[in-house]
């Protein structure tokens, strides 16, 4: 027998014994993976966007199987239709759907505030933070750049006046925009909510005026006249408790510097 025949049927030989042996180890070590959850996946839209808390769609339906204690209504993207199509897959009550959207936690556009100094660089919110914080003379504001805007899917925000606004009613809660906010300006928030605090800023009143005129000044009025008590103070900010805010508008009247907003579904 030649040298090349051998060669030939040994290589031949060994591929076959390779091929017994990973045909046994994939069924010996296959790990099985519950029906159900290709069929959930198959009721997400696919949008992966992480808004839901779960690594993309494969996650979160794999979350959903595995865990019923996990709600099936946290997909925004997919909203009702998605819940509902899971529900009949998992034999679930889906439960009311909250809508939410985006929110930017400033009002510092090109009328109130200004620029410390002119960035030359790359124009991108991303860049410009790095520049001392950004170019704005409020450290805590709106870039400008549109980061947001760029990275939106739905063109949910644009940036007008050197400030990002967010259509509410093409948002979907995606989150993307939120993670992608160098400044932590843009938030998740229900749509019921009934007042929003439009600032972000940390700085003591006296210095809030000189960077920017529609900034909070920290003077604690709403957190006082609050009926129900429903609003703290943290680091001359107040943050509101949805949890026990009857949205009487108390704070939005009290408030010298219209920083708390009644949350009417657009933007200002």
């Amino acid at each position: 027998m030649s040298p090349i025949i051998t060669a030939i049927l040994v290589v031949s030989v060994i591929g076959v014994i390779c091929a017994v042996m990973l045909s046994v180890a994939s069924k010996v070590m296959a790990v099985e993976v519950d029906e159900r959850i290709p069929k959930v996946r198959e009721c997400l839209p696919g949008a992966n966007c992480g808004g839901c808390g779960y690594p993309g769609c494969d996650g979160y339906a794999a979350a959903i199987v595995e865990d019923e204690n996990t709600p099936i209504n946290l997909c925004a993207p997919g909203g009702p239709a998605a819940a509902a199509a899971i529900g009949k897959v998992l034999g679930r009550e889906a439960g009311a759907i909250v809508k939410q959207s985006a929110f930017v936690h400033c009002r510092g556009d090109c009328n109130v505030t200004g620029h410390k100094e002119r960035f030359q660089g790359e124009q991108t919110c991303a860049a410009a933070k790095l520049l001392f914080s950004g170019d704005g003379k409020c450290a805590y504001g709106c870039l400008g750049y549109g980061d947001c805007e760029k990275v939106c899917p739905e063109d949910a925000i644009h940036v007008i006046d050197t400030l990002a606004r967010v259509n509410p009613a093409k948002c979907i809660a995606c989150g993307i925009c939120v993670r992608t906010c160098p400044q932590h300006l843009i938030a998740i928030r229900a749509e019921s909510m009934p007042v929003v605090v439009k600032c972000s800023n940390h700085y003591k009143g006296p210095i809030v005026k000189k960077v920017c005129t529609a900034g909070c000044l920290g003077c604690t009025l709403c957190a006082k006249k609050c009926p129900a008590g429903a609003i703290h103070m943290e680091q001359d900010l107040p943050v509101i408790d949805p949890e026990k805010c009857t949205g009487c508008m108390t704070c939005v009247t009290v408030c010298p510097a219209k920083c708390i907003l009644p949350r009417n579904g657009t933007e200002d």
